[in-house]
């Protein structure tokens, strides 16, 4: 059961700060003693007071950009989009390949036509041209025309080590952001980190081409009389599926990288919040790009991997604030916690003392 919520930002004392009521300099408070993580008892690892909270809101605001600054928010954004970018080579090289036998063995002629519309479609709503075209697509172009058997063979074990980085860098940041880092052991969480990669990696395989044929295919499911209005229906609720699909799966990541879990309910503020913090960096980013291609001020042959890079370094950075608020807010309004994870984490303090 969670104990009363006090203000993180208040102290209170009955004596002016920085002395005593007999004029003596006040002895310096222990903050790590008033400190216990919002996993444990529901309140936020911060120094707490007695009294009620006011403007939570706003001190949720202010509390997920001061410990995002003090989590390094830009060092892990840095280090979570070098190896996003450095892993979507292997990522396409395996997902795509991979797909490529899916798509023979269990779908209809056509799939792969397809498949590689919706891919480029994704690829231009995510990156801006220069990139979607020229470093992203053409790659793309050439795993799904050609054979995959040595794409799948040698892309997948590159993807796995790339891959399993880029995630591993994720984990590290959730965890950080709600105070948890290296609760779970390095060597435990980098292996859970893969698993994490080889889970996201098949559920692509499978919904790729689900997501690329469903539009046609899905009225062939209904009688003849009911086809245009489920074709209605399906091309409204489209892109709205696939947004809030990506929303779920945010708030899933959220929900499972830390190893003391809250609700899954309470990642889907972060979310949001990550999905809105990405969608205005990257307008201002294809802005800021549209203006320098259009003055020829441009980088030469840096340009577009340099653009490739900042778009992750913002999705990056997203995700990152994202956690950084789920913490802030389960802070000021801090969950149950159940008795499976009361349990765990008097194990861990029990291997602590050890």
């Amino acid at each position: 059961m969670a104990i009363p919520r006090t203000d993180p930002a208040a102290v209170s004392s009955p004596v002016p700060a920085g002395g005593t009521a007999a004029g003596m300099p006040e002895p310096p408070v222990d903050e790590a003693a008033l400190t216990v993580p919002w996993h444990r008892n529901g309140t936020g690892p911060i120094p707490t007071a007695q009294g009620p909270v006011k403007h939570r809101w706003r001190k949720i605001v202010g509390r997920t950009l001061s410990k995002a600054w003090g989590d390094s928010l830009f060092g892990m954004s840095s280090q979570a989009a070098f190896w996003c970018a450095l892993s979507t080579a292997p990522l396409l090289l395996a997902l795509l390949g991979m797909t490529g036998y899916v798509v023979q063995w269990f779908f209809p002629p056509g799939t792969i036509d397809a498949v590689k519309e919706q891919v480029d479609l994704f690829l231009n709503t995510i990156f801006n041209e220069e990139v979607a075209t020229n470093l992203v697509g053409n790659t793309v172009q050439t795993i799904l025309s050609n054979g995959q058997a040595d794409v799948v063979s040698v892309g997948l074990v590159i993807s796995l080590w790339a891959g399993s980085s880029a995630m591993s860098a994720f984990v590290e940041s959730i965890t950080i952001a709600y105070g948890q880092h290296e609760v779970r052991h390095p060597v435990v969480e980098r292996f859970f980190a893969l698993g994490l990669y080889l889970i996201a990696l098949t559920a692509g395989i499978v919904l790729l081409p689900l997501l690329a044929i469903g539009p046609n295919y899905l009225p062939e499911l209904f009688p003849v009389s009911w086809h245009d209005r489920v074709a209605t229906v399906v091309n409204l609720a489209y892109y709205p599926f696939v947004v809030f699909g990506l929303i779920f799966m945010l708030t899933l990541l959220y929900k499972v990288a830390p190893k003391h879990k809250h609700p899954w309910h309470r990642g889907i503020p972060g979310a949001f919040v990550a999905a809105a913090v990405f969608l205005v960096a990257s307008f201002g980013l294809r802005l800021y790009l549209s203006y320098v291609y259009s003055h020829g001020l441009t980088y030469g042959a840096l340009a577009t991997p340099i653009t490739f890079l900042l778009f992750y370094y913002f999705m990056s950075m997203a995700i990152v604030i994202g956690a950084q608020f789920n913490n802030a807010t389960l802070e000021y309004y801090p969950p149950r916690v159940s008795r499976r994870e009361t349990r765990k984490w008097h194990e861990y303090e029990a291997d602590q003392a050890h």
